[in-house]
């Protein structure tokens, strides 16, 4: 019905790609959701019709900042989710 988003969310997603292309491992199941539920959940939410209402509108100085925030809240969350694995079955 509504095609509403939190911006965060493709930028966490493309962060945390990039953090797993450097691994040769591959996650336990449901860990790639676990650590972008809670790296969302520490940031801020920003919702969006469309992305390019916001990407327009920001200066690269909010953009930046917006990366860094991103960057420090999927690292915290990967260390948070490695320091407390699930055992899925």
């Amino acid at each position: 019905m509504f095609e509403i988003g939190n911006y965060y969310e493709q930028l966490v997603k493309d962060y945390l790609w990039k953090q797993m292309e450097r691994r040769s491992d591959r996650p336990a199941q449901g860990y790639l959701e676990d650590v972008v539920c809670l790296a969302l959940n520490r940031l801020p939410p920003r919702y969006v019709r469309h992305t390019v209402d916001l990407g327009s509108h920001l200066s690269d100085e909010e953009y930046a900042q917006m990366e860094q925030q991103v960057a420090t809240a999927v690292d915290q969350a990967i260390a948070q989710v490695q320091a407390r694995p699930r055992h899925r079955q």
